[in-house]
C-alpha cells in the first residue's frame, strides 16, 4: 500500500470501549506501515541523489553519440547543458521538498505522540487525585458514622445501666415494703383488724 500525506492525515482509528484514546493495536499497525513507507521513500531519495551526483560528475553519461551528429552537437552544447542544469535544479527541488514534507510529517507525528503521551498522563494524574479525593472523603465519612456509633453505643449503656439500677431499686423497694406489710400483719392480732 502507498501511502500518502493526505493518508496520515485523513486516517480515522476506531474508538474503544470503556476508554478514551485509539486502539492502540491499530495505532501501532498504521504507524508501522507509515515507517515502512517512509522508508521506501527514504531509501528512493538516496538512490535518485546518487544517480543525480552521479550524472553531474559525468560518471554515468549517456552512450557516445554517432559520428555523425557529433559536430552537429558541438555547435548547440550550451543549450543541453542549460536543460540538464534545470532538470537538475528541478529534480533537487522536489528531492528537497519531498524530504522536508517528510520531515515535517515525522515532526508532526512524534509531537502528536508526545501530545498524546501526556494527555494520557495528565488524565491518569486527574483519575488517580479523584480517587484519592473520594477515597479521604468515604474515609472521612465512615470515620464521622462510626464516632456517631459509638457515641450512640456509649448513651445506650448508660441508659441501660440506669435503667438497671432504677428497676433493682424499684424492686428492692417493692420488696421492702412487702416485707414491712408482712411483718406488720403478722404482729396485729386478728381481731384488731376486723374478721
Amino acid at each position: 500500500m502507498a501511502l500518502t500525506p493526505d493518508d496520515v492525515v485523513h486516517k480515522e482509528f476506531q474508538h474503544v470501549r470503556f476508554k478514551d484514546g485509539f486502539d492502540p493495536e491499530e495505532v501501532d499497525d498504521y504507524l508501522d506501515e507509515i515507517v515502512v513507507e517512509w522508508r521506501k521513500t527514504i531509501e528512493e531519495n538516496n538512490e535518485l541523489k546518487a544517480k543525480l551526483a552521479a550524472f553531474e560528475s559525468g560518471e554515468n553519461a549517456p552512450a557516445a553519440a554517432p559520428i555523425a551528429a557529433a559536430p552537429v552537437a558541438a555547435a548547440p552544447a550550451s543549450a543541453p547543458q542549460a536543460e540538464g542544469t534545470a532538470a537538475t535544479s528541478t529534480s533537487a527541488g522536489i528531492i528537497e521538498l519531498a524530504q522536508r514534507l517528510h520531515d515535517e510529517h515525522v515532526a508532526e507525528g512524534e509531537a502528536k505522540r508526545k501530545q498524546l503521551i501526556e494527555d494520557a498522563e495528565a488524565e491518569v494524574a486527574r483519575i488517580r487525585t479523584e480517587a484519592e479525593a473520594k477515597q479521604r472523603e468515604e474515609s472521612a465519612r465512615l470515620e464521622r458514622e462510626r464516632n456517631t456509633l459509638e457515641g450512640r453505643i456509649t448513651e445506650l449503656r448508660e441508659f441501660e445501666r440506669d435503667y438497671r439500677g432504677k428497676l433493682r431499686a424499684l424492686i428492692e423497694g417493692q420488696l421492702r415494703d412487702l416485707d414491712q406489710k408482712a411483718s406488720s400483719s403478722e404482729s396485729t392480732p386478728v381481731s384488731a383488724i376486723g374478721l
